[in-house]
């Protein structure tokens, strides 16, 4: 029990609580709150508070902060919040003090064995069954001199992966203390450097409720966050404590070159709609941190597609947002964020967007963010899209655009070869608005592309299955995109048949030469270089086994692949023409322009509405390189011209580093064992791509 003369009157900053000499001073924002409650545990598995601490509103309130200081207590507090105020959910308040809330601002929570979402959700007292926030002293960490891994976006391969399901599995063989946690990345930071990933991009990490899903289901993608400051608990070993855990794996993951981003979900929470659990923000100020409809009871807007929507661009959630990623920065040594649907923070209070969205353009000056990532999922649920036109310098894009176009021409779909060629080039035309509304030259590697990743089919699955099969989601398959641009390649699912299943590895072969040939920084799936397949399911956030967890024993029976995908990496990383910060140059008079277009003829490129083959030249005249891809997404061989070498060193000639019709390891070779191809043409097999190189 702390005496009444260990308690001080504390002050409203820092918000959150924060370890000083003698004790923790404590800050909380409510507006409208009438009463604060500090409740002190003994430990986060207690079920009810040690001791109960009022908040004088005259002695401990500064206009809208409450706050205290309590002395004789440090790092490894438990502590939690009620608030007392008004219940008017007709006019968005939500105060309801028989709800223990956690803080905002925690810097890590405690899910406790006894939480109940449902206790959260209906009335009476949930103090046994509560999350409990936990004070954190961050000065006790050694980070042994680390320091930010920057890869500039030209020299960047992102791999987009769970920390979870990269080594849940029993086939991780790892010690099972450490599957599934942030310490299991950390063993398996060997394969990412073998594999030849620059950056991994972490599914949210922030703590989030896990049993926001269908009955029986658990939510494992993360995205139902409870706080933005905390990393989630279960991530870590048991008995450890999750903010160290995760630095450890920074730290080794820095260690080895591998720069870390958080892919962050500053869009909505875990209380989801109006009769949802009452967690934190409902009961602290609800009409601040939510969007809500003064025009109808104030009912919750919904542009997240999950119930409810933050009120990003509020003073006060803006404010938490910046604080949010400058503590990532500063004291988790992050090196940049991938924004869950970041048009709605573009929207305003009332959810119109914003030509000048506030909140975008205070993450986008703030000198402490500066040096960090910023990439936008240029849309959200309601129907924004604002890829190629997202604000700013600053922000790189997730190109839905260039993951579409892909899908399409390489199904062998109909009216599609410009924009494949548009994309192979950095997707000029998607980003021309704001090439003309930018000061700075636009660099196309803020183009990030990708043909997959967590949310939709895996690579293997989008060459496998024509229809989504999520019945085990418990939605009787109405959850997830109906429009995949898939196609199984003549059979559902999985299959003996020797020509489809080969077929199906030429597809996933021609997706990655494709991905690691354009101009822009690639992305790949966690699993895509080993054909990790969710049995055509394409919305599996709700499954905490097989369908989301990496299968290490694919990985030899899929060596080919990885191979495969390994040199790609390399040859993307090595020459310098996917190193240019501007875009290729088409139309040079003086020397060989970047890139050039032909077909099946050299300098006769097909490009009418059913164009399905393609070739296009790669010149980097100053260091002395030339690439020659053949594009062929027709259903039959086709013969191509062979170009001849325009490098100022006339003497070398093409020799074929990839055929993806060719079996591992014959289908890419190191470049002094790849074969000079003398005569005037070459044979590309029906839906296959072929690569030459001048040496």
């Amino acid at each position: 029990m702390i005496p009444d003369n260990h308690i001080k009157k504390g002050r409203s900053y820092p918000i959150g609580a924060t370890v000083e000499d003698g004790g923790v001073n404590f800050c909380i924002f409510s507006q409208n709150a009438h009463f604060v409650e500090l409740l002190l545990f003994d430990s986060p598995e207690s079920q009810k508070p040690s001791q109960v601490i009022l908040l004088d509103p005259t002695e401990n309130k500064t206009f809208y902060y409450w706050h205290i200081f309590v002395e004789g207590i440090g790092h490894g507090q438990a502590y939690a919040y009620r608030m007392y105020g008004p219940y008017q959910p007709e006019k968005g308040l939500y105060f309801d003090s028989s709800k223990v809330l956690i803080d905002p601002y925690a810097k890590y929570i405690h899910p406790g064995p006894n939480y109940s979402r449902k206790a959260a959700q209906r009335p009476g007292n949930n103090s046994p069954y509560s999350m409990r926030s936990v004070v954190v002293d961050n000065s006790q960490y050694d980070w042994e001199g680390d320091l930010p891994c920057t890869h500039d976006y030209k020299k960047m391969v992102i791999y987009e992966m769970h920390v979870g399901g990269f080594t849940k599995s029993p086939s991780s063989g790892i010690e099972d203390s450490k599957k599934g946690t942030y310490a299991g990345v950390i063993e398996k930071i060997p394969y990412l450097k073998e594999l030849g990933v620059t950056t991994v991009e972490l599914l949210p990490v922030f703590q989030f409720d896990k049993f926001d899903a269908p009955q029986g289901r658990i939510n494992f993608w993360g995205y139902s966050p409870i706080n933005f400051f905390a990393p989630h608990q279960e991530y870590a070993r048991e008995g450890k404590n999750p903010v160290d855990e995760f630095r450890d794996m920074v730290k080794a993951l820095h260690k080895a070159g591998i720069e870390v981003i958080l892919d962050v979900v500053y869009n909505h929470t875990a209380e989801v709609h109006e009769s949802g659990p009452t967690l934190n923000f409902r009961g602290i100020e609800n009409n601040a941190y939510y969007m809500t409809d003064n025009q109808n009871n104030y009912t919750y807007k919904n542009y997240s597609g999950c119930g409810n929507t933050l009120n990003a661009n509020h003073s006060i959630v803006r404010r938490m947002i910046v604080d949010s990623l400058k503590y990532w920065v500063t004291e988790m040594h992050v090196d940049g964020f991938r924004f869950d649907l970041a048009s709605v923070l573009s929207r305003d209070e009332d959810g119109v967007p914003l030509k000048n969205p506030p909140i975008l353009w205070a993450i986008e000056s703030n000198p402490v963010l500066a040096g960090a990532k910023m990439i936008a999922e240029a849309w959200d649920a309601a129907g924004l899209y604002q890829v190629g036109n997202f604000i700013g310098d600053k922000f790189a894009e997730w190109n839905g655009k260039y993951r579409d176009v892909m899908r399409r021409f390489v199904k062998g779909d109909e009216f599609i070869i410009h924009d494949f060629m548009d994309c192979i080039a950095g997707s000029k035309r998607v980003f021309e608005q704001s090439i003309i509304n930018n000061t700075e030259k636009r660099n196309p590697n803020r183009s990030i592309n990708f043909i997959t990743c967590h949310d939709g089919f895996t690579l293997n699955d989008l060459v496998s299955y024509n229809y989504k099969h999520n019945e085990h989601n418990g939605e009787d398959n109405r959850d997830g995109s109906n429009d995949n641009l898939s196609w199984n390649c003549g059979v559902e699912g999985h299959t003996e048949n020797s020509d489809i299943n080969h077929l199906r590895d030429k597809q996933v072969k021609n997706f990655m030469t494709l991905l690691f040939l354009s101009q822009g920084t690639p992305m790949i799936l966690m699993g895509d270089e080993i054909r990790r397949t969710k049995g055509g399911n394409n919305n599996t956030y709700c499954h905490d086994n097989e369908l989301n967890w990496f299968d290490w024993n694919e990985v030899e029976k899929n060596r080919g692949l990885f191979e495969f995908t390994k040199k790609l990496i390399k040859a993307n990383l090595t020459f310098r023409v996917f190193q240019k910060e501007e875009f290729w140059d088409e139309h040079s008079l003086t020397h060989p322009p970047t890139i050039s277009w032909h077909g099946v003829d050299f300098d006769n490129p097909d490009l009418g509405d059913r164009s399905h083959a393609i070739a296009y030249m790669l010149t980097d005249q100053e260091a002395g390189e030339q690439i020659y891809v053949m594009v062929n997404s027709y259903w039959e061989a086709l013969e191509f011209e062979m170009p001849l070498c325009t490098l100022d060193d006339n003497s070398k000639t093409f020799h074929r580093v990839i055929d993806t019709d060719l079996p591992s390891p014959r289908d890419i070779l190191p470049l002094d064992e790849a074969k000079e191809i003398k005569e005037e043409s070459y044979i590309v097999a029906p839906r296959s791509i072929a690569v030459f190189i001048a040496l």
